[in-house]
C-alpha cells in the first residue's frame, strides 16, 4: 500500500514538472496576458521582460523570458508606502525603466484625494532590477506643481525628457499631456509645455455620473513615445476611462523646431486604435511598446475591457499584440485582437 502511495506522489509530481514545463515553453499565448492589470508596462533588456501594472496600494514587478509566462513569472513587491503621506494611496500606472545604468520606477500617487495626484520615483542601482535596493527619490514635478498622472521619461538626443498628463490649473475637468526637459532621471529642469489638448470629437467622451466629480471631464493620458527610422510619435490614450470609447491617438514630431515648442507636433485626425465590437475589445488604451528578443518586430501593449460598460475598474486585462509599419513610416495597430486567439510569441 505503501508503495503504491509512493507510485502515485511520483507520478502526481512528474505530471506537475511537464505542465510547468509545457506552460513554460509555450510558443503561443492568447489575449488577456492576465486576468486584470491595468497600465501594463514592459521593458525589455538582456533577454528578459520586466512588467509592471497598476495595483493601487503598492508597487510590483515580474521578470519572464518568455512573455507568454506572465501569469507564472516571478514577480516582486518593491515598494508599499507608508501611511499617511501624500503618496500613500492610489498608486497608478507605475513604469520601470533603464537609464543611465539604473533603474528607475515612476508611478503617481494621492494621500486618497484625486486632486493632490503627483508623479514620484524609484531607483536601484542592481543590475537586476528584482535585487538590490530600491530607493524612494521622491517627487518628480515641474515648478508649477500641478496635478499629474501618468509619467513617462525617454531620451532624445542625448537629453532626457518627462511626458505626462496633467491639469492646467487646480480644478478636475480636463486632462491635457505636457513636456519638460529633466535634468537627471528624477529631476525636472525648467517649465512644461503643454502639447496636446482633447479638442476632437472622439477624444470628449467623458459624462460622469459621481456626485465627487465634475459633470463631465476630457481626457488625453497615458503618453508614450515610439521612435523608428528617425521619426518620432507620441502615442497617447483619450476620452475617459470609464467609457467605451477610450481610444489610442498620435502626436508626430515635426522636426521643424524643438521638442518643447508645441507647435511641433501634429495631431492625427482619428484615433490609431479603438474599441472593436466585432471582437469584443472595449476602451483599449494606456499602452506601452517594446521590441521582440530578435529585435525586429514591435509590439504594442495595453489594457481593455471584455464587455461594454465596464469601466476603469479591476476588470481591465493587459494585452499584446504585433504592429506594423506603413509606407509612409507610420505606425499601424490594427484592431484589437479577439479573446483566445493564438498569438506568436515575439520573435527570438
Amino acid at each position: 500500500m505503501d508503495c503504491c502511495k509512493n507510485c502515485l506522489f511520483f507520478y502526481i509530481l512528474l505530471s506537475l514538472s511537464f505542465v510547468c514545463t509545457a506552460q513554460t515553453g509555450s510558443k503561443t499565448f492568447t489575449n488577456p496576458l492576465l486576468k486584470s492589470g491595468a497600465d501594463p508596462y514592459s521593458y525589455y533588456k538582456d533577454g528578459l521582460y520586466y512588467y509592471t501594472n497598476t495595483t493601487g496600494s503598492r508597487l510590483v514587478i515580474w521578470k519572464t523570458k518568455n512573455i507568454a509566462d506572465l501569469p507564472i513569472a516571478e514577480s516582486k513587491v518593491i515598494f508599499t508606502p507608508p501611511a499617511g503621506t501624500q503618496y500613500s494611496r492610489n498608486l497608478w500606472a507605475p513604469e520601470i525603466l533603464f537609464l543611465r545604468n539604473k533603474w528607475y520606477v515612476y508611478f503617481a500617487a494621492d494621500d486618497g484625494q484625486n486632486k493632490n495626484h503627483r508623479m514620484y520615483v524609484l531607483e536601484n542601482a542592481s543590475p537586476d532590477p528584482m535585487q538590490g535596493e530600491w530607493i524612494f527619490k521622491g517627487k518628480v514635478a515641474d515648478p508649477t506643481d500641478k496635478w499629474a498622472i501618468d509619467g513617462d521619461v525617454f531620451e532624445h538626443r542625448g537629453k532626457l525628457y518627462m511626458i505626462w498628463s496633467g491639469w492646467e490649473g487646480d480644478v478636475n475637468g480636463q486632462q491635457d499631456i505636457y513636456i519638460a526637459k529633466m535634468k537627471n532621471p528624477f529631476t525636472i529642469k525648467g517649465n512644461r509645455v503643454r502639447i496636446s489638448s482633447p479638442n476632437l470629437e472622439w477624444e470628449q467622451h467623458g459624462d460622469l455620473n459621481d456626485a465627487n466629480n465634475p459633470k463631465h471631464v476630457n481626457v488625453n493620458e497615458g503618453p508614450q513615445i515610439l521612435e523608428r527610422n528617425k521619426k518620432l510619435f507620441l502615442i497617447y490614450s483619450a476620452s475617459g476611462c470609464w467609457t467605451d470609447y477610450y481610444a489610442l491617438g498620435m502626436l508626430q514630431f515635426t522636426r521643424k523646431k524643438n521638442l518643447l515648442d508645441s507647435s511641433s507636433w501634429k495631431k492625427a485626425p482619428q484615433p490609431v486604435f479603438k474599441q472593436s465590437k466585432e471582437n469584443g475589445v472595449y476602451a483599449p488604451g494606456h499602452n506601452s511598446f517594446f521590441k521582440s528578443p530578435d529585435g525586429k518586430q514591435d509590439w504594442i501593449l495595453y489594457h481593455a475591457n471584455s464587455q461594454p460598460g465596464q469601466g476603469c475598474g479591476n476588470r481591465r486585462s493587459p494585452r499584446a499584440q504585433q504592429f506594423s509599419w506603413d509606407k509612409d513610416g507610420l505606425p499601424f495597430f490594427g484592431e484589437p485582437v479577439k479573446e483566445g486567439v493564438s498569438i506568436s510569441i515575439p520573435a527570438e
